[in-house]
């Protein structure tokens, strides 16, 4: 017995990894296990589970672990196999010794399944742009694409957007972006033609991104205007969609569009894609300030994000209060973050809407005022100050801006009494927009909801169907039997 309870106190150390806590290469296995069901059932969610699973233990991805994996997926002596294992560093192989040696004893599969292979494409672009090995992972992206395009199956099609993405992106850290616009056009005609829907949405905001990287926002434009529209298969790229759209629409001075599409934007996405709904935020409180509105103080104090929307902070105080020379010391103190951001264009119209604003301020609080001391308060610094105040001022009560009148020959400008906005039908306009806000998002939530594959339906409605013709017949024979009965 005692020799029983030191055996248990001491147990015979192992390489193997616990059972308890399974290890990364078996983890891969069950991924591809499930690639495997999803592929010979065609169900496509399952490979899509795959994916996610993949994507958040991707840190744990090292060269060890994905040469085992690959002898277990691909055989040891397949091509596909040794392409891939070039990709990969030839260090700290003494980590894995015993889950490699297991792995290629077992005996390779005859048939290597084409989910599978793409799948061992993406771990190792995973992997070689965690380590930030930018060039390998350009190489094994090219070649990822050539292998796509030869292969036609509905069920690689998640896995492929993945794989696109991937390609543009070490491209783009690379400074290359340039030259995959025409590969990627090319990709977005093959995916067309091949109703690859998830395709053509993850290509079609790639080459939004390329076009807009070098502000070729016409060329980005006419090909969303031309590009074939359909319903949203995937909630990220369809923020992403989102937000190109908004900045084109700014561009363009659409600004009521574009605070649309960048609030949905924002709204839609996820909690974690913190990065991302800080851009669609500071894009969204520019073109706000664009249309004459002042965002609500909430937005700047969302959590994580008061340090990256501070300087947005500061542009909509002094815009707020119309302070021109408060404004012009806020855009050159955070000029490189503007010009970092590429929002510096956006906050040279800004000016306007200050003065606008500033004017706004003084028709409230003076009923008459000359136009000197106009100039003086919006610190007017032209050549002749006052004849650029009565520009203003005339444009301004032209545009509707304020609620006054040009008075040229004492050169004053003369403010009408404010009446009672209740009386007007601007409440009905913002109420009558609110709904409309609320029914579009009860719409948009119904779509989304996930229902159960029609399949599970079909087998219910048969059995169903079986059971009604059962009790019709025990139903009818018993009617029958009390006629009988009571004749």
């Amino acid at each position: 017995m005692t020799q029983d309870v030191e055996m248990k106190d001491h147990p015979t150390p192992s390489h193997s990894v616990s059972s308890a806590v399974p290890s990364t290469l078996q983890h891969l296995k069950e991924m591809a296990s499930l690639i495997e069901t999803g592929s010979y059932a065609k169900e496509v969610r399952r490979i899509a589970r795959a994916v996610r699973l993949t994507i958040a233990s991707r840190k744990k991805l090292t060269a060890p672990v994905l040469t085992a994996f690959l002898d277990y997926a691909l055989g040891p002596g397949s091509e596909a196999r040794s392409r891939l294992s070039a990709y990969l560093p030839k260090e700290d192989e003494h980590d894995m010794e015993v889950d490699t040696a297991s792995s290629t004893n077992q005996a390779p599969a005859k048939h290597v399944l084409p989910e599978l292979e793409i799948y061992c494409y993406l771990l190792v672009l995973l992997f070689l742009t965690d380590q930030k090995r930018y060039n390998e992972a350009k190489a094994c992206s090219t070649a990822s694409i050539v292998r796509l395009k030869n292969l036609n199956r509905r069920t690689i099609d998640v896995l492929a957007s993945r794989l696109y993405f991937y390609y543009s992106y070490c491209y783009e850290i690379t400074g290359d972006l340039a030259e995959i616009r025409g590969n990627l056009l090319a990709l977005h005609r093959i995916t067309t033609l091949r109703r690859d829907e998830l395709g053509q949405e993850t290509l079609l905001n790639l080459l939004l991104r390329n076009y807009l990287h070098y502000n070729l926002y016409d060329q980005a434009e006419k090909l969303r205007s031309k590009a074939p529209r359909f319903e949203a298969h995937s909630n990220q790229q369809f923020c992403r969609y989102l937000f190109y759209l908004g900045k084109i629409r700014t561009i363009q001075l659409e600004y009521t569009d574009a605070k649309e599409a960048l609030q949905q934007a924002a709204r839609k996405a996820p909690i974690s894609a913190r990065g991302f709904r800080i851009q669609c935020n500071k894009w969204s409180v520019l073109v706000r300030l664009l249309l004459g509105e002042i965002p609500e103080r909430t937005i700047f104090m969302q959590k994580g994000m008061e340090k990256a929307l501070r300087p947005y902070f500061e542009l909509t105080n002094a815009v707020r209060i119309g302070d021109l020379e408060l404004f012009r010391a806020v855009a050159e103190k955070f000029a490189s973050t503007f010009n970092t951001d590429r929002t510096h264009n956006l906050i040279v119209r800004l000016r306007h809407n200050v003065i606008r604003t500033g004017l706004r301020n003084i028709s409230i609080s003076y009923s008459r005022i000359s136009l000197e001391d106009v100039a003086k308060k919006l610190h007017l610094d032209s050549a002749n100050p006052v004849a650029d105040a009565e520009s203003i001022v005339s444009k301004a009560i032209r545009d509707g801006a304020i609620d006054a009148t040009l008075d040229h020959a004492n050169r004053c400008m003369v403010s009408k009494e404010t009446g009672d906005i209740y009386s007007t039908n601007e409440p009905q306009m913002a109420f009558n927009s609110r709904i409309a806000f609320c029914l579009n998002m009860h719409n948009e939530a119904v779509r989304a909801l996930r229902f159960p594959p029609n399949t599970h339906k079909e087998k219910e409605s048969a059995e169903k169907r079986r059971e009604r013709q059962q009790q019709e017949q025990e139903l009818a024979k018993h009617i029958a039997e009390e006629e009988d009965d009571d004749f």
